[in-house]
């Protein structure tokens, strides 16, 4: 969580950083800030609320320089107010720093720093870390600067105190040609990008994608000192590390809203594109064979695979939850599901012929990075699917599979939810060729159907007028209730949560057959059930349950095949899609369900990208 950004070059820093942090702000939203370094003083605005209220700010009272740093806070320790916004400053003002992460330890360092005589300005656990590093800059007697490496070394022996994971970039005042920044643990991504002349950091790609596209990544462990020239990396100990610059194939025009009023509603809208870039390159649809270019998998690896475990939070572990189903149907091959914060807790039974398959959207989720450490403590091979390039989880893997979705700047996720769960099909397809699980006509016809993945998303995003007369009829609701049975229970866990996340209405998902085992309790006709029931394998069972809701005075929206007479004669409302391949049914169920949410959350006037008490990245525990 928390949005960074830093600029050191020759223009002016001001603008840079803050444009950076309005691509950010779906990192945090409690707050923001901007320091900048100039003539020999740091300058700083900062300020609660969103952007805006920064820029207001600004533009009343504007800072010059050519070197400086931003925030963007989603809160942790201390309210969301001005007091408490980054940068924070140390006591003298010649250390001034942005964070993003947790420091577990800091009652602790703050009444020592206390006892030392330090007075606090904020409520912040932040503010510790730049009282730590001024600690170290003025060791010398007399209050001068440390000898050995000023702000470098400073810096290196203050983050040695810290426990938690952060990421963390600050200046000084004393050495203003530079920028230090830091990666601590599992949280607080890195980002440097190189241009010609100046230098860039963030906590994320979108920051810096306008300026470049030329980037390094920090692991943990690892610092960098940054100039306009370039910059050099280290780890904590002083060691020189060489860090691989990569080229991020995203568009910078992709991270733009362009014609579009809310980022969720062109994300929605960018699925058969995303879709058709996941695809592509990896079904040879002549040979009927799918292959990943980062995986390492043969015959001989995929038969010694005992089980997978799929590992990952909030969306991406519905996604999971399909590619269980998938996995298991084609290559019969054990497969759990594991929320990635419980899974490190629990004592899990992993051995040599365990994978574990992380599934990160952002690549950076601290839950999911600290499972897969776990993982790999007990001995399994470890996979990832993410969709950032460059991102820890991406580095960390053994090996990993691109979700090429592309930028994603909506808090809810989106395309982010069905590029993975074309990742799985296609990953389970692999498996099933390579342990030998399946025969090659029906190999070669599950192939096929991804040919017309692209066109079924868009047939179905062609719908967004029936999401949206629905939604005027239930904008007013309070309550509502998701069923989905086999391979749409996930999409029921999946509609509910959008709507939680965007609208603020209270929704559950349910196993369709579960319903009677307790949610039916609930259903009258101020209960609306939306059941997802397209022509597969278990649609019988699920009419059944439509039949008892409305039985029961329940109000039904279906997810149901076009020309579904017998649905038509029971639901209330239908939300029609086009007839799907059931293995692929979620990534075109799912579609009207996302649209349904995002009607319902801009006609309550819902803050559509940017929802209350949220963040994309969720990089602290």
């Amino acid at each position: 969580m928390c949005g960074i950004v830093g600029y050191v070059g020759s223009r002016d820093a001001t603008p840079i950083i803050y444009d950076g942090l309005k691509r950010l702000e779906y990192r945090g939203y409690d707050s923001a800030g901007l320091a900048i370094v100039h003539a020999g003083k740091i300058e700083i605005r900062r300020d609660a609320g969103k952007i805006e209220n920064l820029g207001a700010l600004l533009a009343d009272s504007p800072m010059e320089g050519t070197i400086g740093i931003g925030h963007t806070r989603w809160a942790t320790h201390g309210e969301p107010s001005a007091r408490n916004a980054h940068p924070h400053t140390s006591e003298s003002g010649e250390v001034v720093l942005v964070h993003n992460g947790i420091v577990e330890n800091f009652l602790s360092l703050k009444e020592e720093l206390s006892a030392e005589g330090v007075k606090f300005s904020s409520d912040t656990d932040t503010e510790v870390i730049a009282h730590l590093i001024e600690r170290y800059l003025f060791a010398n007697s007399g209050g001068s600067p440390g000898e050995a490496g000023g702000i470098v070394e400073a810096s290196r022996m203050a983050l040695g105190h810290l426990r938690g994971a952060h990421g963390i970039v600050l200046l000084s005042a004393r050495e203003p040609d530079k920028i230090v920044a830091a990666r601590l643990g599992n949280a607080g991504g890195v980002v440097i990008g190189i241009g010609e002349g100046e230098m860039f950091v963030a906590s994320d790609i979108p920051a810096i994608l306008e300026h470049t596209r030329t980037m390094a990544f920090l692991d943990s462990g690892q610092m960098a000192v940054i100039t306009a020239d370039g910059f050099e990396a280290y780890t904590l100990d002083g060691e020189p590390v060489e860090l691989e610059v990569q080229t991020v194939p995203w568009d910078p025009v992709s991270a733009e809203k362009g014609e579009y009023k809310h980022f969720m509603l062109k994300e929605i809208n960018e699925q058969a594109r995303s879709l058709t870039d996941t695809i592509g390159g990896r079904a040879d649809f002549k040979a009927g064979r799918v292959r990943f270019e980062h995986l390492e998998l043969d015959e001989n690896s995929a038969r010694n695979i005992r089980k997978i475990i799929i590992i990952a939070c909030g969306t991406a572990a519905h996604a999971g939850m399909v590619g269980k189903i998938l996995i298991e149907r084609l290559a019969r091959l054990p497969v759990e599901v594991d929320i990635a914060s419980e899974f490190r807790y629990r004592e899990p039974l992993v051995d040599e012929g365990t994978v574990v398959l992380a599934i990160s959207q952002s690549g950076e989720t601290a839950d999911t990075l600290a499972a897969m450490e776990e993982a790999r403590a007990r001995g399994a091979e470890i996979w990832s699917i993410v969709n950032v390039i460059g991102s820890q989880a991406m580095r960390a893997a053994d090996s990993y599979i691109s979700m090429f979705a592309g930028p994603e700047i909506g808090v809810a996720s989106t395309k982010a939810y069905t590029a993975p769960l074309v990742d799985l099909y296609m990953l389970a397809v692999l498996l099933a060729e390579l342990r030998g699980t399946i025969e090659e006509a029906d190999r070669r016809r599950l192939v096929a159907d991804l040919r017309r993945v692209p066109d079924l998303v868009g047939k179905s995003l062609d719908r967004s007028d029936q999401a949206e007369r629905i939604a005027r009829h239930m904008k007013d609701i309070d309550h509502c209730l998701y069923l989905g049975r086999g391979i749409n229970m996930p999409t029921a866990y999946e509609g509910a949560l959008k709507l939680k996340e965007i609208s603020y209405i209270h929704a559950e998902g349910y196993p369709a057959g579960e319903m009677k085992h307790g949610p039916i309790a609930l259903i009258d006709e101020h209960m609306p059930v939306i059941v997802i029931c397209p022509q597969d394998p278990w649609y019988e069972k699920t009419v059944s349950q439509v039949e008892q809701t409305k039985a029961r005075g329940g109000v039904v929206i279906a997810v149901a095949t076009d020309g579904d007479d017998l649905i038509s004669e029971v639901a209330d409302h239908i939300l029609w899609v086009p007839e799907t391949p059931w293995l692929l049914n979620p990534v075109t169920t799912i579609i009207p369900l996302q649209l349904l949410a995002y009607h319902i959350a801009v006609l309550r006037g819902a803050d559509v990208d940017q929802p209350r008490n949220l963040a994309k990245s969720v990089t602290v525990e």
